[in-house]
């Protein structure tokens, strides 16, 4: 039963191949030339080398393959040229899903993310019914999940049979980059969030995420998307769990959106010069604002998804954080 994972030494794809590799599977690592493999360090799993964009390789990495886990992607709120966002997240996803479809694979795992999911009217609940409803204000790694995630389900449509995870806010341990996301509780522990902001996401542990994943090739529905979720919190409340657990100083002022929209312009700015990633976006602030909460009762119900606790998913990912020398 050997396994296919692109984008295996990401975040979310070394945890996905651990759960693999626990369940008693043979597991095959499309990892992009260059990349490290730190994160699958002491794993025994077959490294193939390769761009998913580059249709030769990817068809030599289906060979004997009969599950498919796509978790390769661009997860960048700015870059100095976002073509290549495109080309991996997007074209890519279709070179690697015509090559599912040419091998006839028994499951394919797509990885989407909560970005490709509509978000909510004021006080309510979005879920995996919410369309996509915001392309103007959607910065261009949120525009090419939901452009690939569309693809994906067409794939769905025309028989590959495809079942979608939309992963929330992840955190915890194993976090090389690191990821957006991740970089809300690194920051906070260097000192560097003067407040927060007026919205809230929903956050889920890594290892939650991972085997949501599992789960779904096991037992979700071809053409359904699942959202990864758990935890429906504020900006505040998220940095009070941080600042409890790794005893920092509160962190209590509420930056108004005006102030945080400033920020953001002022730092994209001097990206263009420096070309050194900002803290922070226009879009990203836009996005910060809202109170983007979803109902993550269907990968419970039907995947049987776990809940690890919040508190201590952050306290995994602060100790991870501080053992790895981040801070």
């Amino acid at each position: 039963m050997k396994t296919l994972v692109t984008g295996a030494t990401g975040f979310i794809g070394s945890a996905v191949v651990r759960k693999l590799l626990a369940s008693g599977r043979e597991v095959r690592a499309l990892v992009e030339p260059g990349a490290s493999l730190h994160t699958l360090d002491g794993l025994d799993v077959e490294v193939v080398r390769g761009d998913v964009c580059d249709r030769d390789t990817v068809d030599r990495a289906f060979r004997g393959v009969r599950f498919l886990y796509h978790l390769a992607a661009i997860y960048k709120i700015w870059t100095p040229d976002h073509r290549r966002m495109y080309e991996v997240n997007v074209e890519g996803t279709k070179n690697v899903l015509f090559a599912a479809m040419r091998s006839q694979v028994d499951r394919v795992v797509h990885t989407s993310s909560i970005a490709a999911v509509g978000l909510p009217e004021s006080g309510q609940l979005a879920d995996e019914t919410t369309l996509f409803n915001y392309w103007k204000d959607a910065d261009h790694y949120i525009r090419s999940k939901w452009l690939s995630e569309r693809d994906a389900l067409r794939f769905a449509g025309e028989g590959v049979p495809v079942i979608v995870v939309n992963p929330a806010f992840v955190f915890g341990v194993g976090d090389a980059a690191p990821t957006p996301t991740g970089s809300l509780i690194l920051e906070a522990l260097r000192g560097r969030v003067p407040g927060y902001p007026g919205g809230g996401f929903n956050a889920v542990d890594v290892e939650d995420v991972a085997e949501a994943h599992v789960l779904a090739e096991a037992k979700g529905r071809v053409g359904e998307r699942y959202i990864a979720g758990n935890h429906n919190v504020t900006y505040r409340q998220f940095y009070e769990e941080v600042a409890a657990v790794a005893d920092l100083r509160p962190i209590t002022r509420k930056l108004p959106g005006p102030l945080v929209q400033s920020m953001a312009w002022a730092m994209e700015s001097a990206a263009r010069f420096t070309q050194r990633p900002p803290r922070i976006t226009r879009k990203a602030a836009w996005y910060a604002a809202r109170r983007v909460w979803f109902d993550t009762g269907k990968a419970h119900a039907e995947l049987g998804m776990p809940t690890t606790p919040l508190r201590q998913t952050i306290a995994r990912a602060v100790e991870w954080f501080r053992d790895h020398g981040y801070v």
